[in-house]
């Protein structure tokens, strides 16, 4: 059986589609057919590179792949928790100023759009509970107490991720981008641990074959070619993340100066029943790795991870951000299929293509 590889999520959008919705409302019924042709172009050309599996790019997840399911809500403002980047940069979740929570827009409605197109199995990214956990407001809301917008959060979840799952996703994932960020911000570890534990109450609400098809992906961050978090020890992330009752994790691996350290922790950490897959492409690095590269990433994970509980992505979403366009269409397809091919290469290589 070959080394399965996914893509994690996003894909930069058609700069005219960029330029549209900076113009408009992007709920604008005008822009529709610009929609319409970046997923349809994203995914032929997804399929293009020889990817088993494919997204629709996040091409209409305006905004960003944290606020999809929020965004436009009457009871938000944008003064939220912020991320700050290394280049300078912050980004900011929605702030919740009153009850109750609702989702604005689940991710079922794109993943419908992709299926009807694509010709391969399609996967779908959704946010972290413990991501969207951030938009309440420190000093609480009067009358929606925390408990009260958990209960909330975690009911929306459960049904964007029921809804996934109902209409045939290859694979749900669940995007927890701020778990590495969660020890910067506190090194005591409790931050973290919350985190988890919220993720960790959605999951249980799913059966353990639901769990098969759910994920988790970790990284430090990517958003105009600079992370957020990459100066964490991921020894601090890792034994955490694993504890995570869920079948898959995509782990970032490619930007790691030491990488088969890195390898050595999960092997600790990996359970029986879980599948590793580790990032061997690096979307903020502008220069396209070789397939041949990515052989050897590859084949330096199997060294250290059981091959049956392996596979690989990428790093993270290429364009995370709607408006980054820091890395074109065509370098992140050259990387996609530099993935492919090197996977196979491997597989080749360990005799198990």
């Amino acid at each position: 059986m070959a080394i399965p590889t996914e893509p994690i999520g996003s894909l930069p959008r058609p700069l005219r589609l960029i330029e549209a919705v900076s113009r408009t409302d992007p709920d604008d019924p005008a822009l529709e057919p610009l929609y319409q042709e970046a997923v349809r172009d994203t995914i032929a050309r997804f399929e293009a590179t020889g990817s088993p599996v494919v997204t629709d790019g996040e091409q209409r997840k305006y905004h960003n792949f944290w606020t999809y399911s929020v965004q436009g809500l009457p009871n938000t403002d944008a003064h939220g928790f912020p991320i700050p980047f290394a280049a300078g940069h912050v980004r900011r979740m929605l702030r919740l100023t009153a009850g109750p929570l609702r989702y604005r827009t689940r991710a079922d409605r794109y993943l419908g759009e992709a299926l009807r197109l694509a010709q391969v199995p399609v996967k779908q990214a959704v946010i972290a509970p413990s991501a969207l956990s951030l938009m309440y407001p420190p000093d609480g809301i009067d009358g929606y107490p925390r408990e009260q917008f958990l209960d909330d959060l975690l009911k929306e979840h459960e049904a964007e991720v029921r809804a996934c799952l109902r209409l045939g996703a290859h694979a749900v994932q669940l995007d927890f981008t701020e778990g590495r960020l969660a020890v910067k911000i506190d090194r005591s570890g409790r931050l973290l641990h919350s985190l988890i534990d919220l993720n960790n109450l959605a999951l249980q609400r799913f059966t353990p074959e639901e769990r098969r098809r759910l994920g988790v992906h970790t990284c430090p961050g990517g958003d105009r070619d600079s992370t957020h978090s990459s100066d964490v020890d991921y020894a601090e992330l890792l034994p955490s993340l694993f504890e995570l009752q869920v079948g898959n994790f995509y782990v970032a691996l490619a930007g790691e100066r030491d990488r088969v350290r890195v390898l050595k922790i999960i092997r600790r950490c990996l359970r029986p029943g879980q599948r590793v897959f580790v990032g061997v492409v690096a979307p903020i690095d502008p220069r396209v790795e070789s397939p041949e590269e990515v052989r050897d990433r590859v084949l330096e994970a199997a060294a250290h991870l059981p091959v049956e509980q392996m596979g690989t992505t990428d790093d993270c979403g290429f364009s995370p951000f709607s408006d980054d366009t820091s890395t074109t269409r065509e370098t992140a397809f050259a990387k996609i299929r530099a993935r492919v091919q090197g996977t196979a290469l491997a597989g080749q290589t360990l005799g198990i293509d």
